[in-house]
């Protein structure tokens, strides 16, 4: 039947063209946004999933600028340390050469005195953006570590940051002070006489700065026939506590302390002829080592590690504060620097190696987070870009197809026409 209200094929055709032409207005989309998916409506959950991670790969790019100024502080405080440690290989081949009686230590002093300042003024240097890694004199907490953002780590419960921690070492002359304060005498000591070797812990889970540890010394011998009890023995007061004593920083760990009271004692044994062969104290681990091979049931030395409390203040040290102190104009002082200069070395050494290795740290970190995010960018684009070849193909199909729909539609609106021929 034959209408002229109804034309079912032009009907046909108009659907055939309209669904022609929306497929040509969608390829069109994809071809001039480059995308498949470019807004939610076009897929829900793929647009909320490419949103998602392209949130994170915008805060990694954060995170890698973060690195890139964490690497670079890193690296100026490690090449400020291997010059330290160079310039004081150089101080000590001078403190060396005044062991010698026969050579003009004045002028040695000099030239150890120029190499002091040289140290300072690289110390002051070796500073990025105003914060200087080898500076460590506050008892502020945290004020020890420097942290440099490293990541971004996604859970089901949110996004955490992951940072890198930089300890600082510090490497400054700066020197130390202790006004007033109490002598906590320790209880657990040890007496080297028949037993001549002994291990003293260092009780203490201290991370904060300020805190005075100090080793106290007691000799006794009833004839002097081994030693002289008065040079083995230091007190008990707040003054004789600075004697050989350690000022913390903030993070230090009972091995640091440890360390730091070895080092002190070394220097003071160098500075007052103490022999080592009555007594001498090494760190081992968070302990102290301590022992002597000429002490018996007469002859005793004990050794016990004292606090100092409630001082009315407490100025930490640098790491490098005993340069102040060098004198090769004599002897003993010639002596007591070539000891003193060995511990400043392996410092300087100790605290290179500590930048090298946070620094190739944040070097891998740095290519990680350069890899993901390109990872994360292809990603992405896995998801959402659009198959330019294929819509090429689809853009050209829909564009015959287009022709032959409105071709279509002409030959269906024409049908009516026919049935003029009915009434002639």
């Amino acid at each position: 039947m034959s209408s002229i209200l109804t034309n079912t094929s032009a009907m046909v055709a108009l659907q055939t063209l309209k669904s022609i032409n929306s497929g040509l207005v969608k390829t069109q989309e994809q071809i001039s946004t480059g995308k498949n998916v470019a807004t939610a409506k076009d897929n829900a959950a793929i647009w909320a999933i490419s949103k998602v991670m392209e949130a994170d790969m915008n805060g990694f790019k954060a995170i890698s600028d973060s690195l890139s100024l964490g690497e670079s502080t890193v690296a100026v405080a490690r090449q400020g340390s291997e010059t330290v440690t160079e310039l004081l290989s150089t101080m000590k081949t001078k403190i060396v050469a005044a062991q010698e009686s026969n050579v003009d230590r004045a002028k040695i002093q000099t030239d150890i005195d120029a190499l002091q300042d040289q140290i300072n003024a690289v110390v002051s240097a070796a500073q990025f953006n105003g914060l200087s890694l080898l500076s460590n004199s506050t008892a502020t907490v945290n004020s020890g570590t420097v942290n440099v953002l490293a990541s971004l780590d996604r859970s089901g419960s949110g996004v955490a940051a992951n940072q890198i921690a930089v300890g600082k070492n510090d490497l400054t002359m700066k020197a130390r002070a202790v006004t007033g304060g109490t002598v906590a005498v320790s209880t657990a000591a040890v007496t080297l006489n028949a037993t001549q070797t002994a291990t003293l812990a260092v009780n203490s889970t201290v991370t904060t700065g300020g805190r005075v540890f100090s080793i106290g010394l007691t000799g006794t011998d009833a004839d002097s026939s081994k030693f002289v009890p008065a040079t083995y023995t230091t007190g008990a007061t707040a003054a004789d506590a600075q004697k050989i004593m350690y000022i913390t920083r903030d993070g230090d760990t009972a091995a640091d302390i440890a360390k730091g009271l070895a080092q002190s004692f070394a220097i003071y044994a160098a500075k007052n002829n103490i022999d080592t062969k009555v007594v001498n104290v090494a760190a081992s681990g968070s302990n102290l080592s301590v022992s002597s091979t000429v002490t018996d049931a007469t002859d005793t030395v004990a050794v016990r590690i004292d606090t100092l409390t409630t001082p009315t203040s407490v100025t930490i040290g640098g790491g490098l504060e005993e340069i102040n102190s060098f004198d090769v104009t004599t002897e003993a002082g010639a002596k007591s620097a070539l000891v003193a200069v060995e511990y400043m070395i392996q410092t300087a050494v100790d605290a290179a190696a500590s930048f090298g290795s946070v620094e190739g740290r944040i070097e891998t970190q740095s290519k990680f987070i350069s890899g993901l995010t390109d990872s994360l960018k292809a990603g992405i684009g896995t998801l959402v870009d659009a198959n330019m070849e294929e819509a090429s193909a689809r853009l050209q199909a829909l564009q015959v197809q287009q022709q032959l729909g409105i071709q279509s539609l002409s030959i269906a609106n024409q049908a009516p026409q026919s049935i003029l021929s009915l009434f002639r």
